[in-house]
């Protein structure tokens, strides 16, 4: 009897411990859209399932600050993290810290550069970043018929992200369709909306033509646009592309003020990686790359994107 009682004890220990898990939460920096609404995203999805926990820290793009709350996490006995990493050159150092702990760990949004090296219980959950900067130039280039002079806004340059929607762009402008767009200008202004506004500013200053605008994300395409209408430029006269399908740019789309963005499933990431999360922490068949498809947004489907990505 005695048996029976510490047997029906150990099972209902397993089952409390199998819907009572923390998951330490790293996200490289609070401010900002995207990211908020993968943070809301995650939070959203947990709190549809029955004794969940999130903990969630802002590393407030400090790759050191970053490093320290995931030794944190494993300090305060999480059952897995989940890391939007900084620097995606510095998740190394990160997947050791949680791979010697034994702690399942996925990475969400930013490709690491391990990505392909990643310890049996670590993970990736993102959109493939090829598809978002070919679609985007794609359909620049179709707008403008194939020829023309383009200013690029990139990313942070340490930013896998960043690098490969650049590439992208450069793919496409290398195709025999769209050779006769030409690059005159390329700077990055670190995914930030005032640097984006700053740096366009500089080159209407400083006399630089162009009839497109094409964007690392969202937020710098809305920097550009706020510059180019402080200018007065006609915009009529230029393209402007992002990538993200933030709200603020379907607001100016519907305005006739962008014409392109790409939509990226930020509320998709951030319930992908809870759930790839879970699934290893009760050891549960997982895909260790989980990619979730980007999509063209244009005035012509743009009412289909209106309510995703709201924050």
């Amino acid at each position: 009897m005695k048996k029976h009682a510490a047997a029906i004890a150990l099972s209902l220990t397993m089952l409390s411990s199998a819907h009572a898990e923390t998951i330490g939460v790293s996200m490289a920096l609070f401010d900002d859209n995207f990211l908020t609404v993968i943070r809301n995203g995650m939070q959203k999805h947990v709190a549809g399932l029955e004794g969940m926990t999130l903990q969630i820290e802002d590393a407030q793009n400090d790759v050191s600050k970053q490093q320290s709350q995931v030794q944190n996490f494993v300090a305060s006995g999480v059952d897995a993290i989940i890391v939007n990493p900084v620097d995606t050159d510095a998740t190394i150092a990160i997947s050791k810290i949680a791979e010697e702990a034994g702690i399942p760990l996925v990475y969400v949004n930013r490709q690491p550069i391990n990505v392909d090296e990643l310890p049996a219980n670590q993970a990736f959950v993102a959109s493939n970043e090829v598809e978002s900067g070919t679609l985007q130039t794609q359909e620049v280039c179709r707008l403008l018929g194939g020829k023309g002079d383009v200013v690029v806004i990139m990313g942070e340059l340490s930013n896998q992200a960043a690098r490969q929607r650049t590439q992208d762009i450069k793919d496409v402008i290398a195709t025999e369709e769209c050779k006769g767009l030409n690059i005159v200008e390329e700077q990055t202004a670190n995914w930030q909306r005032t640097q984006a506004q700053d740096l366009m500013s500089n080159w209407i200053t400083a006399g630089i033509e162009f009839d497109a605008v094409i964007a690392n994300a969202d937020e710098m395409a809305m920097g550009a646009l706020q510059a180019l209408k402080a200018a007065g430029r006609d915009l009529d006269t230029v393209v402007i592309a992002g990538i993200d399908g933030s709200q603020d740019v379907l607001a100016a789309m519907k305005a006739g003020e962008i014409e392109v963005t790409v939509f990226q499933d930020a509320f998709g990431q951030g319930a992908g990686a809870v759930d790839t999360a879970l699934k290893i922490i009760q050891n549960q068949p997982f895909e260790q790359k989980t990619y979730i498809p980007f999509q063209l947004i244009t005035p012509a489907n743009m009412q289909d994107f209106m309510s995703r990505n709201a924050d």
